[in-house]
């Protein structure tokens, strides 16, 4: 006599792998929509929590169907590879950031000078409510930011202050950041500040960006501030934005002096 056990196939498989492709799905597009100003930050940070726990479902399925379809012989073997896999894809951003968040120091605005920064105006009045308020750079910050980011450093030029500000202006416009102020018509004055709005190169993320250029007679100094609109840190990005910026405007005032920058 012969017995035949009708195999059955997991429904919670089935969920794994579907769970796990709308997870995906949601990152893909709400990172898109969000890069491009078609969602807000705040909405976006509420999609991604969404994503992370529809991805952590994904995985709880897979684990709870894997017992039936070892233990019983159920089908959906494939299934749960696939929701695992791709549960896991999307999870993968969400822990190189966490891993970043403690390892890097948790930080949310850099300056090359801690002391004096320079000053946000336009910033002040386009944060709103949930955004980061700006603040003065404690000392412990300063210190923090010191210890993990020593290039983040001001910049002297042997060169006039209109030729520095029109280099920074090119960069900023290279950049693709949204200008906030132009200073242009008060360079009379001895120090200006050029304000815009940067944003993290995949998700875009905002940060404000203040840039201080300073005629200081027969050379011009240049400070730089970074500051996130969101979240209490900032995964090294304004640093990386400061000194990646600085470093470009070295080039670029290098190759109009024929020089390296003055000391």
């Amino acid at each position: 006599m012969t017995v035949h056990i009708e195999q059955r196939t997991s429904r919670l498989a089935g969920w794994s792998r579907l769970t796990a492709y709308f997870a995906a799905v949601l990152l893909l597009v709400a990172g898109a929509a969000h890069r491009f100003g078609l969602l807000q930050t705040g909405d976006f940070l509420s999609v991604l929590a969404l994503t992370a726990a529809l991805a952590v479902l994904a995985l709880v399925f897979a684990s709870l169907s894997f017992r039936r379809v070892w233990t019983r012989g159920d089908l959906g073997a494939a299934d749960i590879a696939k929701g695992t896999l791709v549960g896991l894809a999307v999870l993968a951003p969400f822990g190189l950031a966490l891993f970043w968040g403690l390892t890097r120091p948790p930080l949310n605005d850099v300056s090359t000078d801690t002391v004096d920064p320079p000053r946000f105006v336009r910033a002040v009045g386009d944060r709103t409510f949930g955004m980061n308020p700006i603040r003065p750079i404690g000392g412990a910050s300063a210190r923090l930011q010191a210890e993990a980011y020593p290039e983040v450093t001001g910049r002297r030029y042997a060169a006039p202050d209109d030729r520095v500000l029109a280099t920074v202006l090119n960069l900023i416009e290279r950049h693709g950041w949204r200008l906030l102020s132009d200073p242009r018509g008060e360079l009379d004055d001895p120090e200006v500040t050029v304000e815009a709005l940067a944003r993290t190169f995949i998700l875009g993320f905002p940060s404000d960006v203040a840039i201080r250029v300073t005629d200081e007679g027969g050379t011009t100094y240049v400070d730089m501030r970074s500051a996130s609109r969101y979240g209490n840190r900032d995964l090294g990005d304004n640093a990386e934005r400061v000194a990646g910026f600085l470093g470009e405007l070295d080039a670029e005032m290098a190759t109009q002096a024929g020089a390296p920058p003055a000391e």
